[in-house]
């Protein structure tokens, strides 16, 4: 005979699988009456939960670390974070890969919710009311993403864009190219606005967007051509593997990388000095995002209110793939600028800002 499961407790109930666990799990935020229903249900069909009595405390055994990508070492390292902080407090981590793909995010948090005692979400690709129902029934902290009201670790993605495009320009390079990470990355919208700011406050350059691109080395194979056709020195990838695909095309076109081509990316995943020429990055420390999203969700979980967005450092790492500009070529065909945000329309100046101090490896 097969045992009760919290599905047969809420079809009893005429109620949700996740209004179940909150009444057994949390039940201060259930109605009274919901809650008592569920709980009588409960007692009658003989389901015991694991995890309840526990919520409250800060004594939870699992945790959930939903990542859109084990393939992509970011995602990697950040849930190598999470497992050694949540380890230290006797926490069991349990990893879900959704595959960059939104609709797959939700149907899994709408699983584990009644598994686990907390929730993780690393780049979530959904909207901010998924991301928003998920905490309304578990402790949730976020890592590379912001939503208000929700404890939340990111990069300082303005500085780390900022600085790689500056370095650029103090190389000579005036036509730089942005190649985009996924439409759906929050991550990307931000590093975008970064672009935009800095095209704003830069009119001596002409900084193309090239569009989104998968962020794996298959996608650097469109966005390099598109590199190649628009005429760029330079590029600005949105992370190291979509930067590296990039690079394995531009040499496959019999391109050499810096001399005709700069190549930069993001994350400074291990890959970055295991290729030649060894890639320019911006480092992010993904390790200590893994470990604050721990402390931030532990802290959701003694009920603590949510403190202000942390956010890490990111600092540019100079190797190989970037170099001084070559000579223009004349007759290439450019993409549509990006256009400036409209509050940065008018610069106050039109020189360049300073570089700030970089770090050579």
């Amino acid at each position: 005979m097969r045992s009760t499961t919290i599905r047969d407790v809420a079809a009893a109930a005429s109620v949700s699988i996740a209004t179940v666990s909150r009444a057994l799990s949390s039940p201060e935020l259930v109605a009274p009456a919901t809650r008592d229903r569920v709980r009588s249900v409960a007692r009658e069909l003989g389901y015991h939960s694991s995890r309840s009595g526990r919520f409250a405390s800060a004594d939870a055994r699992t945790i959930a670390l939903l990542v859109p990508d084990l393939e992509n070492p970011f995602f990697g390292q950040v849930a190598k974070g999470v497992q050694a902080r949540a380890r230290s407090d006797g926490l069991l981590v349990a990893v879900c890969d959704t595959d960059e793909d939104p609709m797959l995010e939700r149907a899994v948090l709408e699983t584990v919710v009644s598994q686990v005692d907390a929730l993780i979400l690393c780049s979530p690709r959904g909207p901010d009311e998924t991301i928003l129902a998920a905490a309304a029934q578990l402790p949730t902290a976020l890592a590379n993403r912001e939503v208000e009201g929700l404890p939340s670790v990111q990069f300082d993605e303005d500085r780390g864009v900022t600085a790689s495009l500056r370095h650029l320009v103090a190389l000579g390079h005036r036509r730089i190219a942005y190649a985009g990470g996924p439409p759906a990355s929050w991550t990307q919208r931000r590093r975008s606005s970064a672009v935009r700011r800095f095209a704003a406050h830069h009119p001596e350059c002409r900084v193309l967007d090239l569009g989104p691109f998968q962020p794996y080395l298959s996608g650097g194979a469109g966005a390099a051509q598109q590199a190649i056709d628009a005429g760029v020195t330079a590029v600005v990838a949105f992370n190291d593997l979509l930067a590296l695909g990039i690079i394995g095309h531009l040499t496959q076109q019999g391109l050499r990388v810096p001399e005709d081509m700069s190549v930069s990316g993001i994350d400074n995943v291990a890959a970055a000095t295991h290729v030649r020429p060894h890639l320019t990055t911006v480092d992010v420390p993904r390790v200590q995002m893994g470990r604050t999203a721990v402390d931030l969700v532990l802290g959701a979980m003694r009920r603590e209110s949510p403190p202000a967005p942390q956010k890490l450092p990111a600092e540019l790492i100079v190797r190989d793939s970037t170099a001084v500009a070559p000579a223009p070529v004349a007759g290439a065909h450019a993409p549509t600028a990006v256009a400036p945000a409209p509050a940065a329309a008018t610069p106050t100046s039109h020189a360049p800002l300073p570089a700030p101090p970089l770090t050579s490896t």
